[in-house]
């Protein structure tokens, strides 16, 4: 099979085990991962099968959604609930939560300070790495040293905020959950760790399930247990999305017959090879787009080089 499935990954699963019993249910070894969920987390994974497989990169760098609940008052070595405590307060005892002359602010104001700090986050910001996390130093993943008892200096890293809604405060239960859209290779947990920072009293991510990664969003994902089943009734290629459909927003075009063994064999061609023509000026406004031959078969995402007038290939599939 060829094409990407929707899977929605159960807590206590790492993005490797969906994979590996995917490889059982589906009696295949070409398959891939587009981006690690940790165990305890859930929600939208998808997954890609045999060509497919070409755009796990591709959906890495993809634009993703998370709903996570954070725990204000405590600070774990790895960020989220299931770390080693590492400090513990009383929220209230943060220094946000105090006004000038120290007096603990009412409700409703610690409330909108929440919201005030948590909106701060939106747009750029430099994030430092978690310890615990599969980032590589000097050849060695992170968190292998963190077990080790070793911490090592990270680089901050830009990440993006694109939107973040605060959706409930529960300050009895010190509890906030949030709807967070970012860019690729943000962490949520230091994100949360950062607000407890910003707020002073400390923080640490207790939940997170992925709602969408692109246009896979958890309303349409799977579970291993529907997949399985879906299989053995012989109905899983209906829910598998073809892989030219990740790429409908650039343009289409067709190779004339005769031309077809250039892109077959992933050479470049010019504008006089695609079945309906078009002028430089158009081309130029194209930059990239998806190639098909005449029957209809895609074969690749070509880019437009204008110095020499031609199309170069980015990524072919056939």
């Amino acid at each position: 099979m060829n094409g990407i499935i929707n899977v929605y990954k159960e807590k206590g699963f790492t993005s490797h085990d969906v994979v590996a019993k995917l490889r059982g249910i589906l009696k295949q070894k070409k398959i891939g991962h587009t981006g690690t969920l940790d165990p305890e987390a859930e929600g939208v994974l998808p997954i890609c099968l045999g060509k497919a497989t070409k755009v796990c990169d591709l959906l890495t760098e993809k634009d993703k959604t998370y709903e996570t609940i954070m725990k204000l008052g405590i600070v774990t070595d790895t960020q989220d609930i299931t770390g080693a405590v590492l400090e513990q307060m009383d929220y209230s005892k943060g220094k946000a939560f105090q006004n000038s002359e120290g007096v603990l602010l009412d409700l409703e104001e610690r409330k909108q300070v929440i919201r005030e700090i948590c909106m701060s986050f939106v747009g750029d910001y430099s994030q430092v790495p978690p310890m615990y996390s599969a980032l590589k130093v000097n050849g060695k993943k992170l968190y292998e040293l963190a077990r080790e008892g070793k911490v090592v200096e990270r680089k901050a890293r830009q990440v993006t905020i694109h939107d973040l809604i605060v959706k409930n405060i529960d300050l009895e239960q010190a509890e906030i959950t949030m709807e967070v859209t970012c860019s690729k290779g943000t962490y949520i947990r230091t994100l949360c760790h950062d607000i407890g920072e910003k707020l002073g009293c400390g923080a640490c991510m207790k939940e997170l399930k992925r709602t969408r990664v692109e246009r896979f969003l958890e309303k349409d994902s799977l579970k291993l247990e529907k997949i399985e089943q879906l299989t053995k009734e012989g109905k899983i290629e209906e829910y598998l999305l073809s892989v030219d459909d990740i790429f409908l927003n650039f343009p289409k075009v067709i190779i004339k017959e005769v031309s077809s063994k250039l892109v077959y064999n992933g050479n470049p061609f010019y504008l006089k090879h695609i079945e309906t023509e078009r002028s430089d000026e158009e081309a130029k406004l194209f930059g990239t787009i998806r190639v098909y031959d005449i029957r209809n078969i895609f074969i690749g995402l070509y880019e437009y080089e204008e110095d020499k007038k031609r199309y170069k290939p980015v990524k072919l599939f056939l």
